[in-house]
């Protein structure tokens, strides 16, 4: 017997006159729930209750305008450090001529606040009143997705995605208090559309036409590879860009700005990005330039990639397109968007398509070399689909999905098993069987359903016209 616990909760201080509830965000480490009003202003609820019948005051009111926002988690590599949660906002500043980033972080008396920001890099400067201005045009639209310390921003005006690293250090002012380091990383510069964005288990995702690009985020962030055929490095005196490092079984050639030169026989070079503190890659920090010059140091930079750019670790993975019927019976292959990206595992994603059907992206590298190798299978025509909800927990074998039609059933699905889905045949032989998928329960609201988030595995908000209601499953 299944058993559906629903309640609606009762919003605070409801009035026609007060903006209604337009998208929901919500952060599964924290319990921090984010709503976004019409006006575009934001209201925070850290460790939010489902189980309560009404929602309290806000615990922070985020002002207009704002276009996007994002949770990130903060995590240190000291493993007795405690992680903390991020939540980023952007707006426009200056009649649209900047990009304002704002930074709240949940302290440890479980209170959002303002957080302090550091940021050395050029165009990046921090404003106590107003947070981090970013030298770019907001234009028409910017969308911020978020991971563990990084998170990309894409400005469809400028057809530019920026992933930014984040560090937190504690403050000396108390054991609460946390200063935000920022660094951009990467600039990726787009020649196609991007229809969405997302970073998860250490990949940068682009949705775009027919398909998903796959970007290794340590490639994006720790820099490029290239290949250099017979050559031989030795001496000083060498034409060497700045931050390039030669190797081979691991001897290096280094050249610093400003500099000299000093090397050893190589038969590749990387190009070394940095990380927020400004050093180059942990195994090559401890390089030395020779007697009396002391460690190497390394001004901090960002690396550029195109979209297409194989450099930057990238593949394009092609989706099936739908196949129309026509009066005249011929058909017509018709190109569909990549308008959402759900992880379920370190290595499986779900893709939901602007015609409403859903897509498996099975990839075979753990992100970490060089080459990512991925094929994209069709999921079972349900519903046409608006609405795409996913918990990932890499710790399960299956996830539960929740997929929405817009309008007054949400169905719950147990997707299949990853080692299958993993080793499964990817149609390349023609034979396209569709992956399993079960429909283990549908709900139905008494309203017309805007957004779905996951609070857990059983368990799911929905945001209807203006109210929220949570269902729990057992």
């Amino acid at each position: 017997m299944v058993h559906v616990q629903a309640s609606k909760l009762t919003l605070p201080n409801p009035s026609l006159s007060s903006p209604h509830i337009t998208s929901i965000l919500f952060e599964s480490n924290s319990l921090s729930l984010a709503l976004m009003h019409s006006d575009s202003s934001f209201s925070l609820y850290p460790s939010f209750s489902p189980i309560s019948s009404s929602l309290p005051s806000p615990q922070m009111q985020i002002p207009s305008p704002s276009s996007s926002s994002t949770f990130l988690l903060l995590q240190s590599s000291n493993p007795d450090s405690t992680s903390r949660v991020l939540f980023v906002v952007s707006g426009p500043h200056r009649a649209g001529s900047e990009v304002l980033l704002r930074f709240y972080i949940l302290q440890k008396s479980k209170l959002f606040a303002r957080a302090q920001v550091v940021c050395t890099q050029k165009d990046l400067r921090f404003e106590q009143k107003l947070g981090v201005l970013v030298n770019v045009k907001h234009g028409v639209s910017i969308k911020l997705a978020g991971s563990i310390n990084y998170f990309a921003m894409h400005s469809v005006s400028s057809s530019k995605i920026w992933v930014f690293a984040v560090k937190m250090e504690a403050d000396d002012e108390g054991d609460d208090s946390v200063i935000v380091k920022l660094m951009r990383c990467a600039v990726i510069e787009c020649e196609k559309p991007v229809w969405s964005v997302s970073i998860s288990f250490g990949f940068l995702l682009l949705g775009e036409e027919n398909g998903v690009r796959v970007f290794s985020l340590r490639r994006l962030v720790k820099g490029r590879v290239k290949k250099v055929k017979n050559s031989k490095i030795e001496g000083r005196g060498l034409p060497l860009p700045n931050g390039v490092i030669a190797n081979d079984s691991g001897k290096h050639a280094v050249r610093v700005r400003g500099g000299k030169q000093y090397g050893v026989e190589g038969i590749s070079e990387v190009i070394c990005n940095v990380d927020v503190e400004g050093k180059v890659e942990k195994h090559l920090s401890g390089i030395s330039l020779g007697p009396g010059y002391g460690a190497m140091q390394v001004k901090p930079t960002h690396v550029r990639f195109r979209q297409d750019d194989k450099d930057g670790g990238a593949c394009f993975v092609v989706m099936k397109r739908i196949n129309v019927e026509t009066k005249s019976m011929r058909k017509v292959l018709t190109s569909v968007k990549a308008i959402s990206i759900q992880a379920l595992s370190q290595r499986m994603f779900l893709i939901l398509d602007s015609a409403g059907d859903l897509h498996l992206l099975c990839l075979s590298s753990s992100g970490i070399g060089s080459d990512i190798v991925g094929h994209i299978r069709q999921l079972p025509h349900i519903i046409q689909v608006q609405n795409l909800a996913v918990l990932p927990d890499s710790s399960k074998k299956s996830q539960t999905v929740w997929i929405s039609d817009g309008y007054q059933s949400v169905h719950m699905l147990a997707t299949m098993d990853t080692d299958y889905a993993l080793n499964a045949p990817d149609g390349s032989d023609g034979d396209e069987k569709l992956l399993p998928l079960q429909v283990i329960e549908v709900l139905f609201s008494s309203e017309k359903i805007q957004d779905v988030i996951s609070l857990a595995s059983n368990a799911i908000l929905i945001l209807g016209q203006g109210s929220l209601y949570a269902y729990a499953i057992s």
